[in-house]
């Protein structure tokens, strides 16, 4: 290579050319960044995180009953908000105080609802941001923004984006996975490609069951043996070759090329990666058998053997936003945090004990948060009390992946409304998650349309408080 033909100008002029496989995956092949230590695990400088899983709490749970305790709502019980932000014709009730009590844990003194017992005993871990903020209190929009950086179902998911810049680190596997035990608001647009080549979307896996057979349909031919397979997908693929040679610059078919060659792949390495009775009994019951906990278990195993990206959702397949507390907010709370708190606890023990917490990124948090005053039904039943969307404060929390554990980042006002203190967007955050898998959300970018799209658009940026 001439030496005035930079990285970045390779970059720019390959553009969409390496689209095919992960950028760094296609550079290391070609050795083009042999001896570059700065970029040795990371794209663009040395990464902290080598992958990441994303629980995301669909519905939105309650900041003010969860991560961020707010005395001032007891004292102001039955007041109305004074605030220009309040929807008094979507049943806002007065300030509606948590009954649930918040306490320091660990040598941190991290403080968290008791709620979370067992979350608690891993608090010098977590890296509890109370400053977040996003763009609109709807499900949708909000759920888009938080996956992909935009609010129409027009761009890449995050996950989709890391793929495209690190590929995977296991040739028979997806780099991208979404776990999910039925379909979310707004639906496979959550884990999308856009306009990224096709293999860089998330393979979408229904966690309703645990029999290898039902997770991934077709896994095993009935008819032909595996060297028959062989056999008969090589010829295709000749066939294919000549196919692509006379139509060049078609990223659709070399993805569909790819796909059989991955799925023939997987049926051998899929068939143990989700096998979850490999798992010992005593690691089984301590995710126990929910959704949640079939589906983190299975992450684990996943990032285990190099899927770079797990997408995991809470949802049930009668149920798309559990955490969508409008009515019986408290007790709601008290079931899903229940089962939240033994699976991520569990997530974050075994990450520990296998040597991979130190390398893999946990993200947890929902679409936005809850209101700290009360949503009444029609017969203003204080016991049936919910909470309403809210988008202007609410928490999320990070561990693993060079964060800093022990740490609550930023603050919201007294009664838990707005972020005001070291605030965070939503573009924040996923500037900081790419820096940490080595990557500089500005120089990450592809060109479509006429322009260079990224996942961060014109904003984002680094929170570098949250490092280790």
């Amino acid at each position: 290579m001439h030496d005035s033909f930079s990285r970045r100008h390779l970059f720019r002029r390959s553009g969409a050319g390496f689209g095919s496989v992960g950028l760094m995956s296609a550079l290391a092949s070609d050795q083009i960044l042999a001896g570059d230590a700065s970029v040795s695990d990371g794209l663009h400088h040395r990464a902290r995180a080598k992958r990441v899983i994303f629980l995301f709490m669909n519905g939105a749970p309650s900041h003010v009953d969860t991560f961020d305790p707010k005395p001032m709502l007891a004292k102001h019980a039955g007041e109305s908000p004074n605030d220009h932000s309040v929807d008094k014709k979507n049943r806002a009730g007065g300030y509606m105080p948590s009954p649930f009590q918040f306490s320091a844990h660990g040598e941190s003194g991290v403080v968290m609802s008791e709620l979370f017992p067992k979350l608690a005993d891993h608090a010098d871990d977590l890296c509890v941001v109370r400053s977040m903020h996003t763009d609109v209190p709807n499900h949708e929009p909000g759920l888009l923004l938080m996956q992909s950086g935009h609010q129409q179902p027009t761009r890449p998911s995050m996950g989709s984006w890391l793929s495209y810049g690190l590929g995977s680190e296991n040739a028979n596997l997806p780099s991208f996975i979404a776990l999910s035990p039925g379909l979310p608001v707004v639906g496979p647009q959550l884990w999308s490609n856009a306009f990224l080549p096709g293999q860089h979307q998330g393979i979408e896996i229904d966690t309703n069951h645990s029999d290898v057979e039902k997770l991934i349909h077709n896994i095993r031919n009935p008819h032909l043996s595996r060297s028959d397979q062989r056999e008969q997908l090589d010829l295709l693929q000749k066939f294919n070759q000549i196919h692509r040679q006379q139509r060049p610059g078609e990223a659709s078919l070399e993805t569909h090329i790819r796909s059989m060659e991955l799925a023939f792949e997987m049926q051998r390495e899929a068939s143990e990666a989700f096998d979850l009775d490999r798992e010992s009994q005593r690691t089984r019951q301590a995710y126990g058998d929910s959704e949640f906990g079939r589906s983190c278990l299975l992450g684990r195993r996943l990032l285990e053997r190099g899927v770079r990206v797990v997408q995991v959702f809470y949802v049930k397949k009668n149920s798309k936003q559990p955490w969508d507390t409008h009515r019986n907010n408290n007790s709601g709370h008290e079931k899903l945090c229940a089962d939240a708190d033994q699976v991520t606890a569990a997530l974050l023990s075994d990450l520990k004990r296998r040597g991979m917490l130190d390398d893999t990124l946990v993200i947890w948090g929902g679409e936005f948060g809850r209101t700290p005053y009360a949503q009444v039904d029609k017969d203003k039943d204080p016991k049936k009390a919910g909470r309403d969307h809210h988008h202007t404060g609410f928490s999320m929390w990070l561990a693993g992946g060079g964060v800093r554990g022990g740490y609550t980042h930023g603050a919201t006002d007294d009664f838990g409304m707005h972020a005001v203190e070291k605030r965070v967007h939503v573009h924040d955050l996923h500037a900081t998650v790419l820096h940490l898998m080595g990557i500089d959300h500005t120089r990450l970018t592809y060109r479509y349309s006429g322009r260079d799209f990224r996942l961060t658009d014109v904003h984002g940026r680094v929170v570098d408080d949250w490092f280790a």
